[in-house]
């Protein structure tokens, strides 16, 4: 059997990192990278020691949707075209998830999709990947949906339940690959130095397209009186690299002594922040299913979230994207220890590190004992 895994961004090679490592030895496999995002996946990719058999050039400054979309679609088929592999691996909600997936389709080839499920049920909200990972879901011949609630949402839609396995989310598995860098070596973690790094810290993150322009000027002045009210505690914010976030933040949040803005960090770093931050607060869907491995409570900056059992797990507050409701959702946070300390040793909702080898097992025939059965 070939098995071809397509990623492009960084959280797809986070989340597709421990699904190679449990396909290699197993079957031959072909990791292909689309160039989307290349700074950041170079990045990942190292941490991880993935070194892509293929790599495509899919990215110009500026380019729309449509033409990134065109590119991924010329590029893959010629690569299908060479390989003729027996599966597409992807994962997802991405442009590169859904081009690859259909351009797989086209060629009559199988696509397996990792973290299949997820759903707003708006498709503005986020867009495009609400879009993404729907029409993913005609297509797509294996549906590997972390958790239940995913699969059920998949049924909603009409899928075969036959062709649906509930595996947990890898993103888990990651963690667990990631957590022993820190523990055999923690010096090596690429952690900026900043004042007063020593105190109990708050972690922000912010890239969401909807939360772009007068949206995230709102979330600036929230994070400046949050500052402001809890002193005790160090704040720290790595800022994105796209200028829509950059900017703003730098110019509105670059003069609050306890907000430390940083260069992004790499995996491992981002890990070892979550896992001893206070609180997190953040518009990200990878942390809302990382920080519940530490026992840490996010406040989701979405009017939406496809990610609803961190929430009903009572690790994660739906915000809105108001400076009022993310102010009430942090300080019902922090004036809460005994809330926070609840959830030290509450299971996390969305895997339990499995779910590669439940993966590969599906692909390969075997009897697969699903994650919550």
């Amino acid at each position: 059997m070939k098995v071809m895994v397509v990623l492009g961004t960084r959280p797809e090679v986070i989340k597709l990192a421990p699904v190679i490592e449990a396909l290699r030895p197993r079957v031959e496999t072909i990791v292909c990278a689309s160039g989307q995002h290349k700074e950041m996946l170079a990045q990942a990719l190292g941490f991880f020691g993935i070194v892509p058999d293929i790599s495509v050039d899919t990215m110009s400054p500026g380019q729309s949707l449509n033409i990134l979309s065109a590119k991924l679609l010329t590029e893959m088929d010629g690569v299908l075209e060479r390989v003729r592999p027996d599966w597409v691996v992807v994962q997802g909600d991405t442009t590169t998830a859904f081009c690859a997936g259909l351009a797989a389709f086209h060629r009559g080839i199988a696509v397996a999709h990792v973290e299949a499920g997820l759903r707003t049920r708006d498709l503005a909200n986020p867009f495009p990947e609400e879009a993404n990972r729907s029409l993913l879901a005609r297509i797509v011949t294996r549906h590997f949906a972390p958790t239940e609630l995913a699969r059920q949402n998949l049924l909603h839609e009409g899928i075969d339940d036959a062709r649906i396995v509930v595996t947990g989310n890898t993103v888990v598995d990651a963690i667990m690959l990631a957590r022993q860098s820190w523990e055999q070596a923690p010096a090596s973690l690429a952690l900026p130095r900043w004042e007063g790094a020593e105190q109990s810290h708050i972690l922000v993150t912010c890239h969401r397209r909807e939360n772009f322009g007068e949206t995230l000027l709102g979330i600036c002045k929230v994070l400046r009186d949050l500052c402001g009210r809890y002193r005790q505690y160090q704040w720290v914010f790595p800022v994105h690299l796209n200028p829509a976030v950059r900017e703003p933040v730098m110019r509105e949040l670059g003069a609050i002594p306890n907000l430390a803005l940083i260069e992004p960090v790499d995996y491992p770093s981002s890990l070892y922040l979550i896992s001893r931050s206070v609180l997190v607060v953040s518009d990200s869907g990878g942390i809302q299913e990382e920080a519940p491995t530490f026992g840490v409570p996010v406040v989701v900056m979405r009017g939406h979230t496809e990610r609803r059992e961190g929430v009903d797990a009572g690790f994660a507050t739906l915000a809105g994207q108001t400076p009022e409701g993310i102010e009430a959702a942090a300080v019902a946070w922090l004036d809460n220890p005994e809330r926070r300390q609840a959830l030290r040793n509450r299971a996390n909702p969305y895997g339990d590190g499995r779910a590669s080898e439940r993966m590969v097992a599906s692909l390969l025939g075997q009897p697969v004992e699903v994650f919550g059965g």
